[in-house]
């Protein structure tokens, strides 16, 4: 088992900036990537961003170029640098863990952070 707690979630300003954490514990090793996902309210959970194991990311192309996923394997965190936050950003955004083999596919999810957009 893996078990997966975010922080960092808030409010922002449009073109502000915010960054969420994802700890990680447990299982880790089962898995080879973590990502994260959000969900705004009557929409899809989509997929954000995803970083493996060896630092290989990919991006929804809604974030691409303002986004950044990175992780400190030594401290099992994987982090979400949001800049130039837009106001279709807001969500609860989900910090999850599993394997990438051509797909993404996560096994184990946080319960989420809220991450709001306002002026």
């Amino acid at each position: 088992q893996v078990q997966l707690v975010e922080s960092g979630g808030g409010l922002v300003q449009p073109g502000g900036s915010l960054a969420l954490s994802c700890a990680a514990s447990g299982s880790i090793f089962s898995t080879n990537a973590m990502g994260w996902h959000r969900q705004a309210p009557g929409k899809q959970r989509e997929l954000v961003a995803t970083i493996t194991s060896g630092g290989y990311t990919n991006y929804a192309d809604s974030v691409k170029g303002r986004f950044t996923i990175s992780r400190d394997n030594a401290k099992n965190t994987v982090y979400l640098q949001m800049n130039s936050v837009k106001p279709e950003d807001p969500a609860v955004y989900y910090c999850n863990a599993g394997i990438l083999l051509g797909d993404y596919r996560p096994d184990y999810w946080g319960k989420g952070t809220l991450v709001t957009v306002s002026s």
